[in-house]
């Protein structure tokens, strides 16, 4: 494989969008080659080898039957339910706390059948609750916050058992937030439940796009 095929369909992999353009037989492949010579520097005489690399390219996409089609993902996504919760707080904290407090605080939320939910890195955890508790753990953890992020809101989408078996459903949800400019604050997974929070702000345009 020459480096031009090779730095080409590198090209391709690394922009989904124009890689899936390319499953759908949409892509003007003169435009796109011309793209890609000018994003990789290369000179004008290497056009051809470009363009050459990425219509042998589309042939292995189309003949690749591995490749999940878009219809398969959105089958998943149309049965898919949506959660939604308000006046959610994101709270950064400063790992070397005691484990006790967290736990007491968690269970003193779950006995009131609030939500709680502890995201472990590797020297700060995230806790997600609701704006009403946060006073009291502002008052608990005192110095060992980092950030708190107010006005969340905690989108739940709700998935069948079918998620675990067809690929790309989550990286083609979340590329939906990035094409619509939507930033991502918290994102985790339990089984079938995708948990992603976003500022309060983006709620409405969040909606339209997740309409299927």
């Amino acid at each position: 494989m020459t480096t031009i095929t090779k730095q080409t369909q590198k090209y391709i992999s690394e922009h989904p969008s124009i890689k899936d353009a390319m499953k759908k037989g949409v892509v003007n492949y003169s435009k796109l080659s011309r793209l890609i010579a000018k994003d990789l520097g290369l000179e004008k005489t290497k056009m051809e080898a470009v363009l050459i690399a990425c219509r042998r390219y589309s042939e292995k996409l189309s003949k690749d039957s591995s490749e999940i089609q878009e219809d398969q993902i959105l089958d998943v996504l149309k049965k898919s339910e949506l959660e939604i919760k308000n006046k959610i707080v994101a709270i950064i904290i400063n790992k070397k706390l005691y484990m006790d407090n967290l736990l007491d605080i968690e269970k003193k939320i779950r006995k009131k059948a609030d939500m709680f939910y502890a995201i472990e890195g590797t020297n700060v955890f995230t806790i997600i609750v609701s704006e009403k508790y946060l006073e009291e753990i502002k008052e608990m953890f005192k110095k060992n916050i980092l950030k708190i992020t107010k006005d969340q809101v905690m989108i739940t989408v709700k998935s069948g058992e079918d998620l675990e078996n067809v690929p790309g459903v989550i990286s083609y949800l979340y590329s939906l937030f990035a094409d619509n400019g939507v930033n991502i604050m918290e994102t985790m997974s339990c089984w079938t439940d995708t948990i992603i929070v976003i500022n309060e702000e983006d709620l409405g345009k969040v909606m339209n796009f997740l309409k299927f």
